[in-house]
């Protein structure tokens, strides 16, 4: 089922969906996001990774407009240690080369250490990346 939230104008900036198939979660990030965007979208696709009881998250920031620096703090300081809590193991990025997102998607790659995470410019190499980790076998 798609989530779909909305920023106060009635625009939508992000789209979860949990994919049962891949045993992950997809996160598509659009347009400008603010600070409170960013909270209430962590936070939410975080709930849905936990209610799902999966371990990664494939990260699509390619419709961002402009970067995120203003909220990578707290990303790395408070939202990732709580989604390594709920649950979160493995974290597909897919960002668009050269862009204020990309630069920012690079120093959450480079500072994070709850999860392992990989930033990619391809969908399908991102999602071959999470693929070995989210349907692996367990004995």
């Amino acid at each position: 089922m798609r989530q779909e939230l909305k920023n106060p104008f009635g625009r939508v900036y992000l789209t979860i969906d949990v994919d049962h198939r891949n045993k992950w979660v997809h996160v598509n990030w659009m347009g400008y996001l603010t600070e409170e965007n960013i909270k209430n979208g962590a936070h939410a696709y975080t709930t849905a990774l936990a209610e799902a009881g999966y371990k990664c998250v494939l990260n699509d920031t390619r419709l961002i407009v402009g970067g995120w620096d203003h909220s990578l703090e707290w990303v790395l300081k408070e939202w990732s240690p709580k989604a390594a809590r709920a649950g979160l193991q493995y974290f597909a990025m897919i960002t668009t080369p050269e862009t204020f997102a990309e630069s920012t998607a690079s120093t959450f790659y480079a500072k994070l250490s709850a999860f392992r995470a990989k930033v990619f410019d391809d969908r399908s190499k991102a999602e071959d990346w999470l693929r070995q980790f989210s349907l692996e076998r367990t004995s």
